[in-house]
C-alpha cells in the first residue's frame, strides 16, 4: 500500500479524534439513559456489520447505518460516537481485517459520526430520546452530512488507490447513493420512535426484518453476481474457441455503453445492450462454426452462410437463460444493415431494435480499431471516415450524427488494446456487408 494512502489514513484518523474532542468537550458529562440507548444500538450495529457482505473491492451491502444513525440522533453525545466508534472498532477485529484497513473503517466511521452529531447540535437539534422537540432541518442536515462524509473519505481512498478524480468519483458516487440516502430518514425517525416507545426489546424485533431484507437482498445480489459469472463464463468459452475474438465481445460491451450514454439512453436501458453485447457471439461455441473459426485462408460461399447464422444461434443459446429474455431480439438482430442488407432476417430502418444498431456500431468500431494480419488498427479520424462513409447504409444515420458530435466519441478509442493471434486470413474491406466478426 503506497505512501500517500498511509498518510492519508493517519490524516484521517487525526482528523476524526479531533472531532470527537469537539463533541465531547461540548458536553461532557454522561446521562444514564444515553448510555442505555448508546450499548443497545451499538450492539445492533454491530451485529448489522458482522452480517454485512462484500458486493465489489469497493462496495458492500449493510443495514448497519440505520442503527448507527438512530444511536446519534438519540444520544447525540460523546456517548453515542462513542458506541458507534466502538461497535465499528469490534466489528473490524471479529473480521480480522488488516491493521491499516481497521484503522481507516474506525476512523471513517469516528468522522461521519462527529460530523453529523455535531451539525445536528449546532442546528438545534436534540436528543430523539425527547420526541416532542423534534425539528426536522437539523435531522435531515445530520443524515446528510454524515453519508456525504462517509462517501467522501471512501472516495478518497479509492481515488488514491486508483489515481483517480476525487470529485468525480464522489459525485458519482453520490449520483448512486442519493435515492438510497433519502430514503433513510424516515426510517431513523421510525426506529427512533421504537426504541422510545418499547424499549431495548421493540429495538430489537423491529431491527428482524430490517435485517430479513438485507438478506433478501444478498441473495439477490449472489444471484446476479453468479448470472454474471455464467456470462462471462459463455464469452470465455467462444474466446477459447476462436483466438480472433480474444476480448472482442468484452470490448464491444463497453463501446456499446459508451455509446448508450452518448445518444441519451438511460442506464437501465444501457445495461441491458451491454449484456446483449457480451454475448452477441456466443453462438460461434456451435460446433458448425469450429472448422470454419480456424480455417486460415478465405471462406467458400457455403461457409460464409454458415457464418452468417451465428446470430441465430447466439440467440439460441441465450434463450436458455430466463433472466436473459429481454436481450434476445438485440442478440439476433445485431448484422442487421440500416438499408436492409444485413442479416439474418433483413430488417432495415427502425424496425431493426435500437440495441442492435448500437451493438452494431460497436462491433464495427471494434475491427477497425483492432490490428489485422492485413492492415494495422485505425486510428480515430480514419474510424470517423469509415463510419460516414456507412452512414444510412450499414448504419443508423441517428446514431452515428449524436455520436461523432458528442465527446464520448474519443472515449471508443482509449486505453492500449493488448496484442493477440489472428488467423492468417486474406485482406478483406473495412467494413463489409457481411462481417465475419
Amino acid at each position: 500500500m503506497s505512501t500517500k494512502i498511509h498518510q492519508y489514513v493517519w490524516s484521517l484518523t487525526v482528523a476524526a479524534i479531533a472531532l470527537f474532542c469537539a463533541v465531547y468537550f461540548a458536553q461532557p458529562g454522561i446521562e444514564a439513559s444515553y448510555l442505555l440507548a448508546a450499548g443497545c444500538f451499538a450492539v445492533l450495529g454491530l451485529t448489522a456489520t458482522s452480517l454485512s457482505y462484500r458486493s465489489s473491492s469497493h462496495t458492500g451491502g449493510s443495514i448497519a447505518f440505520l442503527p448507527i444513525l438512530t444511536c446519534l440522533l438519540l444520544v447525540p453525545h460523546w456517548v453515542g460516537v462513542l458506541g458507534v466508534a466502538g461497535s465499528l472498532l469490534i466489528g473490524e477485529l471479529i473480521s480480522r481485517r488488516a491493521p491499516i484497513k481497521l484503522v481507516f473503517n474506525t476512523a471513517q466511521g469516528l468522522f461521519a459520526a462527529s460530523v453529523a452529531v455535531i451539525s445536528y447540535r449546532v442546528l438545534g437539534g436534540t436528543s430523539l430520546l425527547s420526541p416532542a422537540d423534534f425539528r426536522i432541518v437539523p435531522y435531515v442536515a445530520a443524515i446528510l452530512l454524515f453519508f456525504a462524509a462517509n462517501s467522501l473519505t471512501m472516495s478518497a481512498i479509492v481515488a488514491l488507490q486508483e489515481e483517480k478524480n476525487l470529485w468525480r468519483l464522489w459525485l458519482k458516487r453520490l449520483r448512486f447513493t442519493l435515492v438510497y440516502d433519502l430514503l433513510s430518514i424516515p426510517f431513523v425517525f421510525v426506529f427512533a420512535y421504537v426504541y422510545v416507545q418499547f424499549g431495548v426489546v421493540g429495538a430489537a424485533i423491529f431491527m428482524i426484518p430490517l435485517l430479513g431484507a438485507r438478506q433478501l437482498y444478498k441473495t439477490n445480489w449472489q444471484l446476479e453476481k453468479t448470472n454474471q459469472e455464467l456470462l462471462e463464463l459463455m464469452v470465455a468459452a467462444i474466446e477459447y474457441r476462436d483466438p480472433y475474438t480474444t476480448g472482442h465481445s468484452r470490448r464491444v460491451a463497453d463501446m456499446a455503453r459508451v455509446i448508450g450514454r452518448a445518444i441519451g439512453l438511460r442506464e437501465r436501458e444501457i445495461e441491458r445492450i451491454v449484456i446483449a453485447a457480451l454475448l452477441h457471439d456466443v453462438g460461434k461455441i456451435h460446433e458448425i462454426f469450429g472448422p470454419i473459426l480456424s480455417k486460415p485462408g478465405k471462406l467458400t460461399a457455403e461457409e460464409a452462410a454458415i457464418m452468417r447464422t451465428h446470430p441465430i444461434k447466439s440467440e439460441e443459446l441465450a434463450r436458455h437463460v430466463s433472466a436473459l429474455k429481454d436481450t434476445l431480439p438485440l442478440i439476433r438482430h445485431h448484422h442487421e444493415n440500416w438499408d436492409g442488407s444485413g442479416y439474418p432476417d433483413g430488417l432495415f430502418g427502425d424496425v431493426i431494435p435500437l440495441g442492435s444498431r448500437i451493438i452494431m456500431f460497436a462491433d464495427t468500431v471494434d475491427a477497425m480499431t483492432t490490428d489485422r494480419p492485413y492492415r494495422a488498427a485505425l486510428g480515430e479520424n480514419a474510424v470517423r471516415k469509415e463510419l460516414e462513409k456507412f452512414r444510412g447504409k450499414q448504419f443508423d444515420p441517428k446514431i452515428y450524427d449524436a455520436l461523432v458530435a458528442s465527446p464520448l466519441f474519443a472515449a471508443l478509442f482509449e486505453g492500449t488494446r493488448e496484442p493477440r493471434e489472428t488467423p492468417n486470413t486474406p485482406a478483406r474491406p473495412i467494413l463489409s456487408i457481411a462481417r465475419r466478426a
